[in-house]
This record gives C-alpha cells, sequence and structure tokens, in this order.
C-alpha cells in the first residue's frame, strides 16, 4: 500500500470518529433536559394540560333506560377543539340537577355525556325512554303502610306481596306471598325524580300510586292481582339482586356468554330483570295458633261427570212439618224433609 492510501484510510477513520462523538453529545445533551422536566415534583410535571377545559363524562357504562344518580358523572379534562355545544361544561352546568335524569342513548364509560342523550323529569318521552327493551310501565295502587311510609323512590328495586282471603268451609284462610320479585320504580304518584329540601335533603312524602317496570307478562299478573287482594311493597337491597343472579348462575338457570364484553351487558340486563318465580307465603297458622293453614277442598263430582242440578226445597212443605228427626227426599228436582216414621 502507498502513502497516499494509507494517508486516505487515516483521514477516513478520523472524520468517523469525530461524527460519532458529535452524535453521542447531541443525544445525551438532549436527553438530559428531558428527564428533568418529567422528574415528579417539578413545575414542569406539576403544570396543568393547556388548552383544555372540564366536562361532564360517564364515570362508567350508561345503557339506554339507566336512571343517573350521584355516581354516574364526573368532570373530566377535555380538549378545548374537541368540546361541542351539547356537552356539559364545568361552571355552566351542574351535576345534581341531572340526578334523576334517563339515558335515552347509550354512554361509554369515559366519553362525554350530550344534552341530546338524556331526558329530564318531566319532559315529553320520559317515561318511554325509562323503559328497558321489550319492557312494560305498570301501576300499582298503595298506601302508606304498604309502600314502606314513602320510603321508595324512583330507581329502587322492590317485590310484590300479595294479601288475601280465602273463602272456604269454616273459618277463612288469610295468607300472604311474595309473588313478583325485583322490580324498579319509575315513578311515585307520577313523579319521576327524588324531592329534595333547600339543604340536598331527600323530602319524604306519602303517595298513593307506584310506576315500575315489568314485563308484559307480569303486567298482566300485576294486573290480576289487585283484583285478587291488597298489594304491598318490600324494598330490596341492592345486595339482594346479585345474591339471586349469583345463585341462578350456580344452578345453572342462567348461562352467561363467554365473550367478556356480552358477559359483561348480559349480567347489567339480569340483575335488573324482573322475577315471577317466587314461592315465598305465609299463612294464617304461621302468625297465630287460631288461624287456619289451609282450606279444605270441597267434595266434587267423580272425574268425567257433571255436577247435579242443586235441587229445589219445597219451602211450604218444610215449615208445614214438625220439629224432629227427618229424612231429605230427592223426587227429580224437588226436595222434601220427612220425619222419621212418617209416610212420603
Amino acid at each position: 500500500m502507498d502513502a497516499r492510501r494509507l494517508l486516505l484510510l487515516v483521514g477516513a477513520l478520523l472524520v468517523a470518529g469525530i461524527t460519532a462523538f458529535m452524535a453521542r453529545t447531541l443525544v445525551l445533551g438532549s436527553a438530559a433536559p428531558a428527564a428533568g422536566a418529567m422528574a415528579p415534583g417539578t413545575p414542569a410535571a406539576a403544570a396543568a394540560p393547556v388548552n383544555t377545559t372540564e366536562v361532564l363524562v360517564a364515570k362508567r357504562a350508561l345503557p339506554v333506560g339507566t336512571i343517573l344518580d350521584a355516581t354516574a358523572l364526573e368532570f373530566r379534562p377535555w380538549p378545548k377543539d374537541l368540546v361541542e355545544g351539547a356537552y356539559y361544561v364545568r361552571g355552566q352546568s351542574e351535576p345534581a340537577k341531572l340526578q334523576g335524569a334517563v339515558v335515552r342513548f347509550a354512554v361509554p364509560a369515559g366519553q362525554p355525556v350530550t344534552q341530546g342523550a338524556l331526558v329530564k323529569p318531566g319532559d315529553r318521552g320520559f317515561l318511554a325512554a325509562a323503559l328497558g327493551p321489550g319492557m312494560r310501565a305498570v301501576t300499582v295502587p298503595v298506601s302508606a303502610q304498604s309502600a314502606v311510609a314513602g320510603f321508595v323512590f324512583p330507581g329502587d328495586h322492590i317485590d310484590l306481596i300479595l294479601t288475601q282471603t280465602v273463602s272456604g268451609e269454616g273459618a277463612p284462610l288469610r295468607a300472604s306471598e311474595t309473588v313478583l320479585r325485583n322490580l324498579r320504580v319509575l315513578a311515585t304518584d307520577q313523579r319521576t325524580d327524588k324531592q329534595t329540601d333547600d339543604k340536598g335533603k331527600t323530602v319524604v312524602t306519602a303517595y298513593s300510586t307506584v310506576t315500575v317496570e315489568a314485563t308484559p307478562k307480569i303486567a298482566e299478573k300485576i294486573a290480576v292481582a289487585q283484583t285478587v287482594g291488597t298489594l304491598s311493597l318490600s324494598l330490596r337491597s341492592l345486595a339482594d339482586t346479585q345474591t339471586d343472579l349469583d345463585e341462578a348462575i350456580a344452578s345453572g338457570a342462567v348461562s352467561v356468554p363467554d365473550d367478556p364484553k356480552k358477559e359483561k351487558a348480559f349480567l347489567a340486563r339480569a340483575t335488573s330483570r324482573p322475577q315471577d318465580d317466587g314461592d315465598s307465603y305465609v299463612t294464617g297458622a304461621d302468625v297465630s295458633r287460631f288461624q287456619r293453614r289451609t282450606v279444605p277442598a270441597t267434595q266434587g263430582p267423580p272425574p268425567g261427570m257433571a255436577a247435579p242440578a242443586p235441587a229445589t226445597v219445597n219451602s211450604a212443605a218444610v215449615a208445614a212439618q214438625p220439629i224432629g228427626p227427618v229424612v231429605r227426599v230427592v223426587r227429580g228436582s224437588d226436595a222434601s224433609l220427612v220425619p222419621v216414621g212418617g209416610k212420603n
């Protein structure tokens, strides 16, 4: 190798070394300020995002028909460029005034709630929006004693108890049974929201009617139950609904989908679904020893035979008979009483 080629090789190596050194210096010099800016506790890290505002978003998924409560919505930062006129912006709206409103269009978790997605109490179509798909609204007459003294509010879940008196031979049978379970309350005396005072406390008032959500078949049962006896409301705990669902899943009566997304939606529907398979009941004998437990069945005609026509008693002939042992004689549709030893 001659001197010229050797000189070119040394120069190329020198240029490559200088280039590598400068590149390393630039990389380390730019990374240090970035790390310092992200260090916790520094003013840059504590600074709030710029060009944002706070809008009202859903804290959890809100399906159609959901009645909003204090835990459903919250304010979160949102880019100002993406804020629309239908959003609820902090300072321009109050979440407390939206409690009791019904979701008309489903809102995913973390997404802003628009004014068109909600129907407020008193607005046209509020009750129809509160109903789930395939459900019906049924009004039940109640009293202060049968409605938990007014402590049942829209959004609560109740059981329906039927109390009746069954006539039969001897003393009547008094019985009470839970005929329907897990009914969602939609309104009380045409009010679909909770009444509050100046301090924000719930006002408990008496009412005479309660509107509940039911399937078409359960709505028919409620209509018949009102003619059978007296209806009473029993307020359910929030934990009871989940317990009933767990028992149904464990027994195999309910099949949960394998898809996690479908499973979540299925469980939400199942927990709010009314039930008509209750078998809980109490008779008078369970309360007092002087009451009956059952009513004896009236003896009817043999299977396949029609009941005979009632016989007509000749009252004039009966009145003329002397008091004493008698025999009842039936001839066709006429009946008469003949004293023992007398002639017929």
